[in-house]
């Protein structure tokens, strides 16, 4: 039964990556959706759930706010140290150099997946209506992980067919997820400093490359939009759990 709940969130994201990939040329635009989606994920998802226990402290700060701190550093030092930043001009086309940087987000989004299947699993452990409730939320939210695992794959140069491998990791994510709560636990500890981190490095990529790559165009005001829309649709999904 969880499993084929989880079916949902393979079909989602998929149409997610389906829906980055037809709508390519309309660059700006996709960027704005994108950046918009990574900090609803950001502010509305995975912060609340890593704090949605009480936290483990260090130096009296909850530790996935350290996390977060530290996964926004981690890919600062990364970007800057290889040099990937080459500015953010109206023909920069992206970082063809740094596949590593895409995939490595992608992962993370693929991680985050995972973990959308096990939160189907342990609800539906809990009760039939809670778990019929996240998996509404988790369903509607991968058509943004796949959106955004799309985009990001192509952004930093990896071509169409690895970036649709890495879709399609992202798409069998909460299947596995949801199937592998029949036999494992994952620690709640580990799971609030994963959270937390990911979250940081998705707030980098989204306020300090995607976003300023989305308004160099001359489409400022419909990329706003777009950001904003990608924000609200995150709201209202997470909404839906609530």
């Amino acid at each position: 039964m969880v499993v084929l709940v989880a079916l949902g969130s393979f079909i989602t994201t998929l149409l997610g990556g389906y829906a980055a990939l037809r709508i390519g040329s309309y660059r700006y635009l996709v960027l704005g959706l994108a950046a918009g989606l990574m900090l609803g994920a950001v502010a509305f998802d995975l912060l609340p759930e890593a704090m949605s226990q009480t936290p483990w402290s260090l130096f009296g700060i909850p530790a996935p706010l350290v996390a977060f701190v530290l996964g926004f550093l981690v890919l600062y030092a990364i970007e800057h140290t290889v040099g990937i930043h080459r500015g953010h001009g109206p023909n920069d086309s992206g970082d063809p150099d740094a596949p590593g940087v895409g995939i490595l987000a992608a992962s993370g989004l693929i991680g985050h997946s995972l973990m959308d299947g096990f939160a189907i699993g342990a609800a539906f452990q809990a009760g039939a209506a809670a778990g019929v409730v996240v998996a509404v939320a988790v369903i509607g939210h991968d058509f943004a992980d796949g959106f955004n695992t799309y985009t990001i794959t192509s952004l930093y140069g990896n071509d169409r067919r690895r970036a649709l491998t890495l879709l399609a990791a992202d798409a069998v994510a909460p299947v596995a997820g949801a199937a592998l709560t029949l036999a494992v636990t994952i620690p709640h500890r580990l799971l609030e400093l994963y959270l937390g981190f990911f979250a940081g490095f998705l707030m980098y990529l989204a306020s300090a490359d995607i976003l300023p790559r989305a308004h160099t165009g001359h489409r400022t005001p419909v990329t706003l939009a777009c950001t904003l829309g990608g924000v609200l649709f995150m709201l209202a999904i997470v909404g839906l759990a609530s």
